[in-house]
C-alpha cells in the first residue's frame, strides 16, 4: 500500500505536468517520489533574469504535515541563502509552525523565485551579501554579475524550451576564514556549473572595483555592530 506522502506527491506531479508554472520545473528522481530535482529561472526584469538555479527537494514520510528540505545546488550570492549548504531561509521552510499543508511543490518554488528578487533583510543567513546590498546596491549587483555570470542559462532556448548542455557540479563547504580574493575563487566554484577556467578572478587588476570594495570593507565593523543591534 502506498503511503500518504507518496499519494500526495503523485497528485502534485500530475498537476505539475498538466499545469506547468512559468520559470519553474520539478520532477522526482526516486521511485518512491521522496527525492526531487528542480530548476528556477530568475524573474524577468530583475537582477536574476537569465539565470537558472538547480535545486533538490527531499521529502519525508510525514509530508505534507512537515515541510521538505530544499537546497540550492547552484547557490546564489543572496542574503537569504546559506552560502555553505545552499538552504534558503524562508519562514515556512524554516519552521513547522509556519508550514501550511496547502503549500505545494510549485508554490514553494514560486515563493523562492520571488525571494531571489525580494530578499528579506531582517535575519540574513549570508551576512556579507546582506551588508553589501544595504550599503551599496549597485555594488551588490556588480558582484552578482561577476560571481554568477557563468551560471547563466547553460543551454539555448529552442522552440520555447530550455535545452541543457551541462549538469551542475555539486557544491562543497568551506569552513575556514579566507580573504576576499580566495572567497571569490571559492564562490565561483560553488555558484556556477562551468569548468575551472571560469574560476579566474576578474576582480584582480580592476582597481576601480577593488577600490570600491575595500572602501566598503573598512566600514564592515560598524555594519556588524548595527546588525547585532537588530
Amino acid at each position: 500500500m502506498y503511503s500518504r506522502a507518496y499519494i500526495l506527491l503523485e497528485r502534485e506531479l500530475q498537476k505539475i505536468q498538466n499545469y506547468p508554472s512559468e520559470g519553474v520545473t520539478a520532477f522526482p528522481v526516486s521511485e518512491d517520489l521522496m527525492n526531487w530535482e528542480a530548476q528556477i529561472e530568475g524573474l524577468q526584469n530583475s537582477i536574476w533574469e537569465g539565470f537558472v538555479f538547480h535545486l533538490t527537494i527531499d521529502f519525508t514520510p510525514e509530508y505534507n504535515l512537515v515541510p521538505p528540505v530544499v537546497k540550492f545546488l547552484t547557490i546564489p550570492f543572496h542574503p537569504n541563502v546559506d552560502p555553505y549548504t545552499g538552504q534558503p531561509s524562508i519562514d515556512f521552510l524554516d519552521s513547522r509552525d509556519n508550514w501550511n499543508t496547502n503549500y505545494t511543490i510549485s508554490s514553494i518554488l514560486l515563493a523562492l523565485q520571488v525571494l531571489l528578487s525580494n530578499p528579506i533583510l531582517e535575519n540574513p543567513v549570508n551576512l556579507e551579501a546582506a551588508q553589501l546590498l544595504i550599503q551599496d546596491e549597485s555594488m551588490y549587483k556588480a558582484v552578482i554579475q561577476r560571481l554568477s555570470q557563468p551560471a547563466r542559462r547553460q543551454g539555448q532556448l529552442k522552440e520555447g524550451g530550455l535545452e541543457l548542455t551541462e549538469e551542475p557540479q555539486e557544491h562543497f563547504r568551506v569552513i575556514k576564514k579566507i580573504s576576499f580574493n580566495d572567497y571569490y575563487k571559492t564562490w565561483s566554484e560553488i555558484a556556477t556549473s562551468k569548468t575551472a577556467e571560469h574560476s579566474k578572478n576578474p576582480f584582480v587588476g580592476d582597481p576601480n572595483f577593488m577600490g570600491q570594495y575595500y572602501k566598503w570593507k573598512r566600514q564592515d565593523l560598524q555594519q556588524q555592530k548595527q546588525w547585532k543591534l537588530k
